[in-house]
């Protein structure tokens, strides 16, 4: 193999690391301590902190901004999609496996980098709206431009590579960059996020805040 996927699995391996050390901590943590007596269903309320919670109609900051909302939406499942993309390649590498072009998986092909594109354009959008409003730029830091960047860069470049099927030194030493910061920077949040999500369940959960109850109406 080219010292470029190697590298881009020796970064691969330094996130599984670094994150299987943070998902080991976060267990160790455990479930909130709530002092308070327990007057809710947790398992109800945690399902509702990931699902019913993250609908847009229940997000001022996502009901009142719906198109960045959307982006947001096309530009995480490009990530996840374009970090399968990088698996599936690169084990076929590894392994020598010839992955036949036919018909049938020529459109699958197709379909992953029309969705990689959008993605990467929602980024590149999410990216120069950043920059161009100033409440947004006050609330930001290099991480978050980064973080953008380098996700944004490597959903081009997985398009590309897929149209050509050919993943280059470029590709890779993207991928890499990518895996090395995912980790350190904003994107671990790839694993904080179901941990924050749990935790805000749990809690309003326990208080029997959540999962939202209808309000009873009473005739005059």
């Amino acid at each position: 193999m080219s010292w470029y996927i190697w590298t881009s699995l020796a970064a691969l391996l330094f996130c599984v690391v670094l994150l299987g050390g943070y998902f080991v901590r976060l267990l160790k943590h455990g479930s909130p301590k709530d002092l308070s007596q327990k007057s809710g269903n947790i398992a109800q309320a945690v399902c509702y902190s990931c699902i019913g919670a993250m609908s847009p109609m229940q997000k001022e900051s996502a009901y009142l901004h719906l198109p960045t909302y959307t982006a947001g939406i096309f530009f995480h499942i490009g990530n996840f999609l374009a970090i399968a993309v990088y698996l599936l390649f690169t084990l076929a590498v590894i392994f020598n496996f010839q992955i036949p072009i036919e018909s049938a998986t020529n459109l699958i092909v197709m379909i992953l980098a029309a969705i990689t594109f959008i993605a990467a354009v929602c980024g590149m959008a999410l990216f120069i709206k950043r920059l161009a409003k100033k409440e947004l730029r006050d609330l930001s830091c290099a991480d978050d431009y980064i973080s953008n960047l380098l996700c944004t860069i490597m959903l081009f470049l997985t398009t590309y590579s897929l149209l050509t099927l050919q993943f280059g030194a470029v590709y890779y030493v993207i991928m890499a960059l990518l895996f090395v910061w995912m980790p350190l920077g904003k994107i671990k949040h790839v694993l904080y996020f179901f941990f924050a999500r749990y935790h805000l369940g749990f809690f309003y959960g326990w208080r029997g805040t959540w999962p939202p109850k209808k309000a009873i109406q009473y005739d005059k």
